[in-house]
């Protein structure tokens, strides 16, 4: 098994922290990751990328074209990463960023009102956890356990007060997703 996993927004949407928490999760349940980031000069506003990839066994390169999985938080990553999914793939947008639908029907766009549930939840910063609670519906070598116990051990000291919201967007994230997918199957 192997998993490609693009996730893309602006900088300072947490892009980068979400593919960690991914890369976590995964490692620490026994497998192969690699994680790599990519941001524009401008951190803050910027764009901002990474990728990771999940694997049973040596990973042979961690780079990745098309991606069977992906997470598109704004309008412009939605733009560049659709085309690029593989057929049959499934990309997570945040509909709160993105005034458009799909162009593609070979693979499956589960929009999420990413923005709107955070900051319902308190915090707009939990954006990028429920674009990656969405994600897990498609992903099912790891689980919603995975994620929180990765985030309890590698959240940021000075952000571990947040860790029962952050868990709350996950969980919202997924069941929004689920939901979605029962539909449309």
């Amino acid at each position: 098994m192997q998993k490609e996993i693009i996730i893309a927004g602006f900088g300072g949407q947490g892009v980068l922290f979400a593919g960690k928490v991914v890369a976590y999760a995964a490692m620490d349940s026994g497998r192969e990751v690699t994680w790599i980031p990519s941001y524009g000069p401008e951190m803050r506003g910027g764009t901002a990328n990474c990728t990771v990839v999940i694997a049973d066994e040596e990973i042979g390169s961690p780079l990745v074209e098309h991606p069977p999985l992906a997470i598109a938080l704004n309008l412009p990553s939605y733009d560049k990463y659709e085309p690029l999914i593989q057929p049959g793939g499934t990309l997570v947008v945040n509909q709160s960023m993105v005034d458009r639908g799909p162009k593609r029907d070979d693979i499956t766009t589960i929009f999420v009102p990413a923005n709107e549930i955070a900051e319902g939840i308190g915090d707009k910063r939990l954006t990028n956890m429920v674009t990656v609670g969405a994600l897990l519906a498609a992903l099912p070598e790891l689980s919603l356990k995975d994620i929180e116990k990765a985030l309890a051990a590698h959240l940021p000291e000075r952000h571990r007060h947040l860790l029962p919201k952050n868990y709350e967007a996950l969980r919202q994230g997924l069941e929004l997703a689920n939901i979605h997918l029962a539909t449309v199957t």
